[in-house]
C-alpha cells in the first residue's frame, strides 16, 4: 500500500466523489430501511390503534439491541479503516473476526432479555392501560429479541464491508433484507396466500426473517469479495487489547444510543400519563423521522471509514474536505424534512390509520419537533467526526446532555406546566443546546488533533 496505485480509493480518490461513492449506496439501503420501519407500523396500523401503541413502545429495548450491534460495528470500522490506513493487514483481520466474535456476545445478551426482561419491560409502562397493550407488545418483542442473531450478523458484516469501501455490497444486504421484510409484513400479519394471520407476531416474524437474511448475504459477500480481511475460526481467541480498542470508540457509541433508549421509555412514561394515543403519535414520529435521519446515518458510514483512514495515513487535506462535504450534505438532506414536517403533517399521519384523537395531538407535535432537524444536521456530522478521530467521548457527552440532562428533564416540566402540547418544545430546546456542545468540540478536536495531522499528498 505504499504506492498509490495499489493503495485503497480513501486514500487517492476525489473526496466529493469518494464520499459519493461511499455513502450513496449506504444512503440508497437506509432509505430502503426507513421505508420498511414506516412500512411495518402502517400495517401494524391497520389492526388497531392498541397494536401500534405496543410496537411504539418496543422502541426503547430495540434501540437497546441496536445500540449493542452498531456501537460494536463503530468501533471496529473505525479501528480497521485505521489500521488499512496504516497497511497493517495481519491486524485488520485479528481486528474482525474479534467484532465477529462481540457479536455473538451481544446476540446471547439479547436471548436472555427476550426470555426474562419482556414482561416486566411492558408492565413498567403500560400500568392502567388496555392490557391488550401489554399482550400485543410482548409477542412482538420477544421474537425480535430472541431471534436477534440475524440482527447481529448483518450490522458485523456490514461494518466490516463499509471499513474496507465495499459500501455496494453493504447496500444489496440492507437492500434485500428491508425489501423481504416489507413483502412478508402484510403476509404474515394478515395471513395472505394461505399463510396463517398471525398479527402483531407476523410484523415480528418478517422483520427477523429480513434481518437473517440480510445477515447471510453479508457474510457471503466478506467471504467473496472482501479480500483485505481474512475470516478464519482456525486458532481464534479472544484478544483483550483488540477488543478494548476496538470498545475505546464503540463504548461511548453504545452508551449513546442507549441513552436513546432511556429517552425514549422516559418519554413513554410522561406521555401516557396524557393518553396511550399520545405515545402512538410519539412512535409515529420516530418512524417518519428515520425517513430523512437513516440517509444521513448511511453519510456517516461512509464519511466514518474515509476520515479514519486519512487520519491514519496522514492526509489532512482529505480529511477536511471529506467533513466539510458532509456538512453540506447533511443540511440538504434534513432541512427537506423540515420542509415536510411543516407542511403535510396530517397526511404523514394519515398513513397510520390516525384517529380525529391522533390527529389533534400529532399535527402540532409534528410541527413543534421538526424544528430541530434545522439543528441536528450539524451535530450528527461532529459526532462521527469524532468517532471516527478515536475520541467516541465527545459524542457521549453530547448525547447525554441532549437527551437526559436537557430533554427528559424539559420534558417533564413542560409537561407539568404546559399540557401536552409543550412537551414536543423539548425536542428543539435540546438540539440547540446540542449544536452549541457539538461546535465546541469540533474546534476542540480541530485544534487538537485535525490541524496537527501531516498531509502526505
Amino acid at each position: 500500500m505504499s504506492s498509490k496505485g495499489k493503495e485503497n480509493k480513501m486514500g487517492v480518490m476525489p473526496v466529493n466523489q469518494l464520499l459519493l461513492n461511499m455513502s450513496l449506496p449506504m444512503m440508497g439501503s437506509m432509505l430502503v430501511q426507513a421505508l420498511y420501519n414506516i412500512v411495518d407500523s402502517v400495517f401494524v396500523a391497520k389492526l388497531s390503534e392498541n397494536a401500534l401503541t405496543a410496537v411504539s413502545l418496543a422502541f426503547p429495548i430495540q434501540t437497546l439491541l441496536i445500540a449493542l450491534g452498531t456501537g460494536t460495528g463503530v468501533g471496529v470500522n473505525s479501528l480497521l479503516s485505521k489500521q488499512l490506513g496504516e497497511g497493517d493487514l495481519k491486524q485488520v483481520s485479528k481486528t474482525a473476526m474479534n467484532g465477529i466474535f462481540l457479536a455473538v456476545m451481544n446476540f446471547l445478551v439479547f436471548v436472555i432479555v427476550g426470555i426474562v426482561g419482556v414482561r416486566p419491560f411492558y408492565a413498567s409502562q403500560v400500568k392502567g392501560a388496555d392490557p391488550e397493550i401489554m399482550s400485543f407488545g410482548i409477542q412482538y418483542l420477544t421474537i425480535v429479541c430472541v431471534c436477534s442473531f440475524g440482527l447481529y450478523a448483518q450490522l458485523i458484516f456490514e461494518k466490516l464491508l463499509q471499513s474496507t469501501g465495499k459500501t455496494l455490497y453493504s447496500m444489496i444486504t440492507q437492500g434485500v433484507g428491508a425489501v423481504i421484510n416489507i413483502f412478508l409484513d402484510p403476509v404474515l400479519i394478515f395471513g395472505l396466500f394461505g399463510m396463517p394471520k398471525l398479527g402483531v407476531a407476523g410484523a415480528a416474524i418478517a422483520t427477523v426473517i429480513g434481518q437473517i437474511v440480510g445477515g447471510m448475504l453479508g457474510f457471503a459477500f466478506n467471504i467473496k469479495a472482501n479480500k483485505e480481511i481474512t475470516l478464519s475460526v482456525k486458532g481464534f481467541r479472544p484478544d483483550g487489547n483488540t477488543i478494548a480498542n476496538i470498545y475505546k470508540v464503540g463504548v461511548p457509541a453504545i452508551i449513546m444510543q442507549a441513552i436513546g433508549s432511556v429517552m425514549t421509555y422516559g418519554m413513554n412514561m410522561i406521555l401516557i400519563t396524557f393518553s396511550s394515543t399520545a405515545t402512538a403519535v410519539f412512535g409515529v414520529y420516530f418512524k417518519l423521522q428515520s425517513f430523512f435521519f437513516m440517509p444521513v446515518f448511511g453519510l456517516n458510514n461512509g464519511l466514518i471509514p474515509i476520515v479514519a483512514y486519512n487520519y491514519g495515513a496522514g492526509k489532512r487535506s482529505r480529511l477536511v474536505k471529506a467533513i466539510k462535504c458532509s456538512l453540506v450534505y447533511a443540511f440538504m438532506l434534513l432541512f427537506v424534512g423540515f420542509i415536510v414536517f411543516e407542511t403535510v403533517p396530517a397526511t404523514l399521519l394519515g398513513m397510520f390509520e390516525a384517529s380525529d384523537e391522533m390527529l389533534a395531538i400529532g399535527v402540532p407535535a409534528l410541527h413543534i419537533i421538526g424544528i430541530h432537524f434545522l439543528a441536528a444536521w450539524f451535530c450528527i456530522i461532529a459526532g462521527s467526526v469524532f468517532q471516527a478521530l478515536g475520541n467516541g467521548v465527545y459524542s457521549l457527552v453530547v448525547s447525554v446532555a441532549r437527551q437526559l440532562v436537557v430533554l427528559l428533564p424539559v420534558a417533564y416540566i413542560l409537561a407539568r406546566l404546559g399540557g401536552l402540547n409543550a412537551v414536543w418544545w423539548a425536542f428543539p430546546i435540546a438540539e440547540v443546546m446540542s449544536l452549541c456542545v457539538s461546535a465546541l468540540f469540533m474546534i476542540r478536536i480541530y485544534k487538537k488533533v485535525i490541524s496537527k495531522v501531516p498531509d502526505n499528498l
